[in-house]
């Protein structure tokens, strides 16, 4: 067969196949008119040489295993020499991931660093006198109980819905990677200045918000050691809103809205409604490959709540 009639059975290019002959990993039959005479065997070579190279060995080194077929053996990795390739790659691997793992780890470090230095919080023992403190618990607030409406959630999956967010660009839910993502959902943040709803510490569940907020971005480097991948708080309030948040508690992660409360109604979220507001009852989500994992509800103290999603992760690793 013709040169180009190899490239399309093996799903390669013409100028692959070029060079895999240039390096004499494929060595074609010359004709009495001079052309190259490509064979079935050859498509199978080609086939080996594409496939180990998406594993990640370069085109070089993918010889001994085109060796081992053409030997005669069934499996190009039947022969002690292939064998020795994997183990040279998978060394070269663990090196690198080794390697990416601790720039990781540094780059966490950093960005847990530089947020909490740029970090605008008031402690409460400096708040105004009168003020509101939105960093402390009321000693009576009232524990919400499981009324069964996030029964449903774990084994969900996440739908098609794109969310913006405070990094300036929308995280579809759908689309979040193999790596556990946490989502914490909370009905909103208060801030100096701003009433919250009449009647809010009444309401169980609904006070807690920003200390529940400074204790994911308390143990953000612990819950990425843990296994997760991303931590988003997800609420109502809009982008500008949760912007400042960002700023004013120094969040080392993003944070989501949804005004309109899709996800809510796209899953089956439970709600409230507070000053004629529906709003997100607290919950958090752990999502993996797209599906919920594990659903936190009802959340109790809000402010511990970061802790007890790290315990989670490290009791359950991948």
């Amino acid at each position: 067969m013709k040169i180009s009639e190899l490239a399309h059975q093996a799903d390669a290019t013409t100028k692959a196949v070029r060079y895999y002959e240039s390096l004499g990993l494929i060595t074609p039959e010359r004709l009495a008119n001079g052309y190259r005479n490509y064979t079935e065997d050859d498509v199978r070579l080609v086939r080996e040489i594409r496939a180990l190279h998406q594993l990640g060995l370069p085109v070089e080194r993918t010889r001994p295993f085109l060796e081992c077929l053409s030997a005669g053996s069934l499996h190009a990795d039947d022969c002690p020499a292939s064998l020795a390739g994997y183990r040279q790659a998978i060394d070269e691997l663990t090196d690198r991931i080794e390697a990416l793992a601790a720039r990781r780890a540094t780059l966490i470090a950093n960005l847990d660093a530089a947020a909490r230095r740029g970090s605008r919080v008031v402690p409460p023992d400096q708040a105004e006198a009168g003020g509101e403190d939105y960093l402390s618990l009321p000693r009576d607030l009232r524990a919400p109980t499981d009324d069964g409406a996030a029964d449903h959630l774990p084994g969900t999956s996440m739908p098609r819905l794109a969310l913006p967010s405070t990094a300036g660009k929308a995280v579809g839910l759908d689309a979040l990677g193999p790596r556990r993502t946490v989502i914490y959902v909370y009905p909103l943040t208060g801030r100096p200045g701003t009433d919250l709803p009449e009647g809010w510490n009444s309401i169980p569940g609904a006070r807690g918000c920003t200390p529940e907020t400074c204790g994911f971005r308390d143990h953000f480097q612990d819950l990425l050691e843990a296994g997760a991948g991303r931590v988003y708080g997800l609420s109502s309030q809009d982008t500008d809103y949760q912007n400042e948040v960002v700023e004013r508690l120094g969040l080392p992660f993003g944070m989501l809205s949804d005004p309109a409360l899709d996800l809510a109604r796209a899953i089956g979220l439970p709600t409230f409604e507070a000053d004629g507001n529906r709003l997100f009852k607290r919950l958090t989500l752990v999502v993996r490959d797209s599906v919920i994992e594990h659903v936190f509800y009802p959340i109790f103290p809000p402010d511990q709540h970061g802790r007890q999603v790290l315990t989670w992760l490290r009791d359950n690793p991948l």
